[in-house]
């Protein structure tokens, strides 16, 4: 019978193709993921306080079953810890109230309209707001799993976007041509709560960690959403959100954007950021496919593929020339995951 490997040794020759990947070695252009459906893990509850301990045991069920299926098929997936979040832990610690349906999500409701309220909000205290309860759950999860198991970074937006969350949108867009500094100023207030939380989660749990979307590998760096610049010109766009981007990158070695915005007149403006590691759209299929020729050789890009009718190892040969793809596949169960991902592989070289 021929012996499996050591799990340990697999994952860290992974991690060496990501960081391949992320350096635009040619024989990394492309990273595979697979997937199947798996009921060994019950549904996911939602992240509220006082479900705390579910959450707990649901992302070290989820983890168990994550260690598995990394022994099970020869992709490029880390197993990680899951303490998973919405988007309003940010906002919420700045003070804004959350609604929490029963069948949901949780989210923030914003509660500046005006420069003059903006400009009350100040920096809580990390340890004691809100944010807290979040490396209460990483910790467990870090002392059940052991020093070696990645973490899942928790759901982070931009500070400009987190600025979106905690000040109306029919005042902020107002205020950015009319009061600009107000904006700024609440702005680098958010990003100073943000990079205190941030400097703490690294260093609690290492600078490796999987994206908060979607969940790829990073050996250092920060991922976060990126939506607001949708909404914006490019020239606000180089005002607001470039500068506090570009300062990001180069505090944690590398960005890593998700934008489901309607944001293709921002695309030179992401090409900017010094150190873009990777990129994740989510558009109609003709922006998609448009993206993966505009950001060839820019960096690495999650999006997915154009075209549904495509069978996923054909995809490889359809990419524009210097295309570094992160290559997700689903199969019913393992096996047939196993013949999807087996194909893909070959064709990947």
């Amino acid at each position: 019978m021929k012996a499996q490997p050591d799990l340990s040794v697999t994952l860290a020759a992974r991690k060496r193709r990501w960081a391949d990947f992320y350096a635009g070695k040619p024989d990394a252009r492309f990273m595979v993921l697979a997937g199947y459906a798996d009921a060994s893990v019950p549904p996911r509850p939602w992240p509220n306080p006082e479900g705390k301990q579910a959450r707990l045991e649901w992302a070290w069920a989820a983890y168990t079953r994550d260690l598995r299926r990394a022994a099970e098929l020869e992709d490029d997936f880390i197993p990680y810890l899951d303490p998973f979040t919405g988007t309003e832990i940010f906002a919420e610690a700045f003070g804004c109230t959350v609604h929490r349906p029963a069948d949901n999500m949780p989210f923030a409701l914003p509660f500046v309209t005006t420069p003059a309220e903006a400009d009350r909000v100040r920096v809580p205290e990390l340890s004691v707001s809100p944010l807290a309860i979040l490396f209460d759950i990483a910790d467990e999860l870090r002392r059940r799993a052991g020093p070696a198991a990645v973490m899942r970074l928790v759901d982070t937006q931009s500070p400009m976007d987190i600025v979106a969350l905690i000040w109306d949108k029919t005042g902020l867009y107002t205020a950015m041509l009319e009061e600009p500094e107000a904006v700024k100023h609440l702005a680098a207030r958010v990003h100073t709560l943000f990079v205190a939380f941030l400097d703490e989660w690294f260093r609690r749990y290492g600078r490796e960690f999987i994206a908060h979307f979607p969940y790829y590998y990073l050996p250092q760096g920060l991922t976060l959403s990126e939506d607001e610049v949708g909404a914006v010109s490019s020239d606000m766009f180089c005002e607001f959100f470039l500068p506090e981007l570009q300062a990001l990158s180069d505090r944690y070695g590398g960005l890593g954007i998700h934008c489901c915005a309607n944001a293709r007149h921002q695309w030179d403006n992401f090409k900017q950021i010094r150190n873009l590691r990777m990129l994740n759209i989510c558009q109609p299929p003709d922006v998609t496919k448009a993206a993966y020729g505009a950001f060839a050789g820019v960096c690495g890009q999650h999006h997915g593929f154009w075209d549904a009718t495509v069978p996923p190892w054909e995809w490889p040969k359809a990419l524009p020339l210097g295309t570094r793809m992160v290559i997700q596949v689903e199969g019913r169960n393992r096996s047939e995951a196993a013949k999807i991902l087996a194909k893909v592989c070959r064709a990947c070289g």
